[in-house]
């Protein structure tokens, strides 16, 4: 964030301990995210993404630091002052109200006029397809028409910052990649500021603007996702975003004193017959397990030292176990971290 524009959130150094004695949950984090912006925390489970969140939205309560919404501190403020709306994996409708019934409930509570609450509630429908089943219950929904219905809850109230828990984790591998989709198209739409928490990379990398690497609390790395593919900042990030994740070579190739990360696309196969190019390094591989996906084939290798290598290859590849190959990485493609 501009120093002249203080939209959107700031983190300032917010950590959360739960009791004494242990390791706290979050660790000095600190942040802006612009307004408008995805930003999408991800890291494995127990890493402090959730809880943060937890922490914008007042679900929780920071040990120390301060949260801002639009140049607000509302670091001590109950949920209800914040301007948030948060859309959770449980999807949390009420089951005896019909869909309008549920999406308009927080609107009078808020005492908005009837035509008002009207109005934003079939737009909303009608941005996420539910017109139709504007007066049905919940338990006539699918997971994904249920999924939402809870965003379009969110929508109606217009918030300032959209807050989602891992909202895909409860639907089948389809319905996610569609409300990925639909989430993605719906942010596109409203231009609103979004924070959406998930343990899935895949999600993280087609979906946020910027994403967060997180590991035991802390921030590993903030940037673009293609930042983060082609330019992690440590082997942790390196070895969580990317499937099959990029292969880390404890023997240096260029610099004995350093990783080398080389990512799956970023090799070439050799048969044992066929000629390498001169002034390359290559390694002779055993085939240990074929993944064919029809685009694509991923490869499993061990090298003559042992080491576990992963190569994707393009189209089908005839190879089996124990096949031998040469394989020869990019090295204008590598990254390289301390041992």
């Amino acid at each position: 964030m501009e120093a002249e524009n203080n939209k959107g959130v700031r983190f300032t150094h917010i950590s959360k301990t739960y009791s004494k004695g242990q390791r706290p949950a979050v660790v000095d984090f600190s942040l802006d995210v612009r307004e408008g912006e995805f930003l999408v925390l991800v890291g494995p489970s127990g890493c402090g993404k959730s809880t943060t969140l937890r922490m914008v939205a007042g679900l929780e309560t920071p040990t120390s630091g301060t949260i801002e919404i639009n140049g607000v501190n509302v670091t001590h403020l109950p949920p209800k002052d914040r301007d948030i709306a948060m859309v959770f994996q449980n999807y949390a409708l009420y089951p005896h109200m019909t869909v309008r019934e549920n999406m308009s409930f927080a609107l009078k509570l808020r005492h908005i006029k009837k035509a008002e609450i009207e109005k934003r509630v079939l737009a909303a429908a009608e941005t996420l397809g539910l017109t139709d089943y504007l007066d049905r219950l919940p338990k006539a929904l699918s997971g994904g028409q249920r999924q939402r219905v809870a965003v379009g809850r969110a929508i109606v109230r217009k918030p300032a910052v959209f807050l989602f828990d891992e909202p895909l984790s409860n639907l089948d591998a389809k319905m996610r990649v569609d409300m990925r989709s639909e989430i993605v198209r719906l942010h596109n739409t409203l231009k609103s500021t979004m924070i959406y928490v998930t343990h899935d990379q895949t999600e993280a990398m087609t979906m946020g603007d910027r994403i967060v690497v997180m590991k035991d609390g802390e921030i590993q790395q903030v940037a673009s996702p293609l930042e983060i593919y082609t330019r992690p900042a440590n082997p942790f990030v390196a070895s969580f975003i990317g499937t099959p994740p990029m292969n880390l070579l404890k023997p240096g190739i260029v610099d004995k004193e350093k990783i080398t990360g080389i990512r799956p696309e970023h090799w070439k196969i050799y048969s044992l017959t066929e000629q390498v190019p001169n002034n390359t390094v290559s390694f002779r591989a055993k085939v240990d397990i074929v993944e064919p996906l029809g685009a694509e084939t991923i490869i499993h290798v061990f090298l003559e030292d042992g080491t576990n290598v992963v190569v994707r290859g393009e189209g089908i590849l005839s190879l089996g176990h124990n096949d031998e190959i040469i394989i020869v990485p990019d090295l204008d493609k590598a990254v390289y971290f301390n041992a």
